[in-house]
């Protein structure tokens, strides 16, 4: 299976293995990110002798064995009569004297919670082997506040490790590689749903249609998909009856902090603050403030697109759903919001990603410093309204609108929206169009910057 994207985490890895140094490597991130398939892949193009091992969730002796039993097999040893994991990290570390070798302890959370003192165990064994091992030991988790842990000054691993790398989850650009034979249209719908999660990328069927593969993974009662965000909440709070009320609320377009707490009958602001921090550990949820700081206390969203596709469509409709064939019901409950609202809000998003890909590619000229919503005073309606997506450079301001409609945008279209903006306080100087059917324009303004879908994939990115 071809291995897709994590590029600059690959040439970080290989870095690490090519060195002839002893070799400390962190690597952390939220379940389904691809934390162990990116470690294998790098193993697997590596000419190093190397042991994986995810750690179990029991007991330290039943570790010991389980490993042991992986270090006898690599190096045909009949018998280690090793008792701990002390003995055994020792042995590897002497064994790595004068010869590279990768060690990797995946779920390390797991052992660290039953062996007392892990980090100081391998603390030591670090100081004392630094000059003669060639090891590299890769520790690896989804429990995130463990992990980052690790480096904290109080914490026996500090300034000891080499590498930190916490896995994110992938944009568009190369999410959509996993997408391979579907239009252009259907990958932005997919990864309006499946997101940047490589798991659920690649249980996508290539042989059905996009609607298809929704109703199959996510919309269909027993689909392979359909407790896996209630799953992982559960194995993440205590609560989780909170964070299903803040999560709907914010999958209705809910995303101020005074209005989840009226919506959601959160029963205080401090049992809403925890919620909303716990799901921004987590990676469900973001917040998000003005480019130009006119909110200070900035506004709430879903980041995920698998939970925010969840939660608007079926998580309160699930009742329904056990009534009613599976494509009927997409028909009936999804399929016009989705069209209409939710991909089109979530071609924003992806050109959000290609300004920021091309910024870091140096091709912005000027190159921006900060992207994201602009919020002003709609004085005629008394209210706060927001522009989506502006960048600011040394110049000043460029706007920038998607528009995921079936037609070319034509002069009236552009013209429009540049009026909506100089009735703004925002002062442009450059206004930028995404357009998934391209444009039809007679008038060439000088100011404009234009951007189809075909262009928004062509880019070497």
């Amino acid at each position: 299976m071809q291995f897709i994207g994590r590029k600059k985490e690959i040439s970080l890895i290989n870095k690490i293995f090519a060195s002839d140094d002893l070799e400390l490597a962190v690597i952390y991130g939220r379940r389904r990110i691809g934390k162990s398939e990116l470690i294998k892949y790098c193993l697997s193009s590596s000419s190093l002798d190397s042991i994986f091992y995810e750690c179990l969730e029991t007991n330290e002796t039943q570790n010991v064995e389980s490993l042991g039993e992986l270090i006898l097999k690599k190096w045909g040893l009949e018998d280690l009569s090793l008792r701990g994991i002390k003995e055994v990290l020792t042995f590897v570390f002497k064994k790595s004297i004068g010869t590279p070798l990768i060690l990797v302890l995946d779920e390390y959370p797991y052992l660290r919670e039953k062996v007392t003192g892990l980090d100081s165990i391998i603390k030591a064994l670090i100081d004392e082997y630094k000059d003669s091992s060639q090891l590299k030991l890769i520790l690896c988790g989804s429990y995130i506040d463990i992990m980052k842990s690790l480096f904290e000054h109080d914490n026996p691993l500090y300034g000891r490790i080499s590498l930190k790398i916490e896995l994110k989850q992938m944009d568009y650009y190369d999410s959509f590689k996993f997408y391979e034979g579907f239009c252009m249209e259907d990958k932005v719908r997919l990864y309006s749903v499946f997101g940047g999660i490589p798991y659920y990328n690649r249980l996508i069927d290539k042989t059905m249609t996009f609607k298809e593969n929704i109703i199959n993974l996510i919309a269909s009662k027993n689909s392979r998909l359909e407790s896996e965000i209630s799953i992982y909440l559960k194995n993440e709070l205590n609560k989780l009856e909170n964070a299903n009320a803040v999560i709907d609320i914010l999958a209705k377009g809910v995303t101020k902090y005074k209005d989840i707490l009226s919506y959601s009958n959160i029963s205080s602001s401090p049992t809403l603050a925890d919620v909303l921090n716990k799901l921004q550990k987590l990676e469900l949820v973001k917040k998000e403030t003005a480019i130009n700081n006119h909110v200070a206390k900035g506004s709430y969203y879903i980041c995920d697109n698998l939970t925010l596709f969840y939660y608007r469509y079926i998580f309160r409709n699930s009742s329904i759903l056990t009534l009613m064939d599976p494509g009927i019901f997409y028909d009936e409950f999804i399929s016009r919001d989705f069209e209409d609202q939710y991909v089109p809000k979530m071609f924003e998003t992806i050109a959000k990603q290609f300004l920021i890909r091309l910024n870091l590619k140096g091709r912005c000229e000027p190159p921006f410093y900060a992207i994201g919503k602009y919020i002003f005073n709609d004085r005629h309606n008394k209210i706060n309204r927001e522009f989506d997506v502006v960048t600011l450079d040394q110049n000043g301001y460029i706007f920038y609108e998607a528009k995921y409609k079936n037609r070319p945008l034509n002069d009236h279209d552009i013209k429009e929206e540049i009026e909506q903006v100089t009735s703004s306080d925002l002062k442009a100087y450059r206004y930028g169009f995404f357009s998934k059917s391209g444009f039809k324009l007679d008038d060439k303004r000088k100011d404009l910057i234009l951007y189809t879908l075909e262009d928004m994939v062509k880019e070497d990115l």
